[in-house]
């Protein structure tokens, strides 16, 4: 996975919690930011007004966990 110079994976709280992978139990993701596209916004080109979610990659086995603004 690529990453900018002193990001990386990381231990994570969510709602006072440590956040531990679902399938492996692993403690440490990367982070990225997904584009929640439409097919209205799309067809009209209008897809940079839709939300962005957080992604929760783990570092371990991949497994992506999907986190919605505000949730």
């Amino acid at each position: 996975m690529t990453t900018l110079p002193g990001e990386g994976p990381k231990e994570i709280r969510v709602q006072g919690q440590d956040l531990k992978c679902q399938i492996c139990g692993h403690a440490q993701f990367w982070e990225r930011k997904v584009q929640m596209n439409t097919r209205t916004s799309q067809m009209f080109g209008l897809d940079w007004t839709d939300p962005q979610a957080v992604c929760r990659i783990c570092e371990r086995c991949g497994f992506i966990l999907w986190f919605m603004p505000g949730s």
